[in-house]
Order: structure tokens, then sequence, then C-alpha cells
């Protein structure tokens, strides 16, 4: 089960209990707009967001392994989190 939710992460709006999956996507220390994928552990598709200005993105997630995949213009990176259940995994994504 998951859910996306899309803009910049706001720690405020995390509610307790609820796992969550959020970071930045950057290239050269700079934001960048694009989009962010959830793929589950064994590679499917769970859903997309696109990033904010400043290049967040969130994500709703069960607990488990996770890739998180950036697609922005010029190019993709990958990152594999751990969600706890219950707890924020923060992913910065440098492509």
């Amino acid at each position: 089960m998951c859910g996306a939710k899309a803009g910049g992460p706001d720690a405020s709006t995390i509610k307790p209990g609820e796992t969550t999956i959020q970071g930045q996507v950057t290239r050269d220390g700079e934001p960048v707009q694009g989009y962010v994928r959830l793929l589950d552990s064994t590679g499917e598709f769970t859903a997309e967001v696109p990033t904010s200005a400043t290049g967040q993105f969130r994500f709703y997630a069960a607990e488990g392994t996770w890739t998180v995949r950036a697609l922005v213009p010029g190019g993709t990176a990958d990152r594999t989190v751990v969600a706890q259940q219950g707890g924020l995994a923060e992913v910065a994504i440098a492509v």
C-alpha cells in the first residue's frame, strides 16, 4: 500500500505512525525538477510524483525495501531505501 503526494516535504505535515520516504533531487548541488518513481523490492512500479520547484518529493509507503528513481531532463539515478514502520526515510538523489 502506497500513497503519493506532490510538492515539497514539510516535516510538520507528517502524521505520527505514517511510513514516509522523502528527499531532494539535485544536479551539481542545485535542485532539479522532474519526476521520482517508487519501485518495490522486485522492481515493480508503485507510484510516481513530480518534484517541487526545489527538487523535493515525498511518498507514503509500506515498511520494506524500496528503490527511489529520479527521472529528470538529461539523467536518471536510483537509490535504495529501507522504510521502517512509522518512520521517516530521507533520500538524497544526485543526478
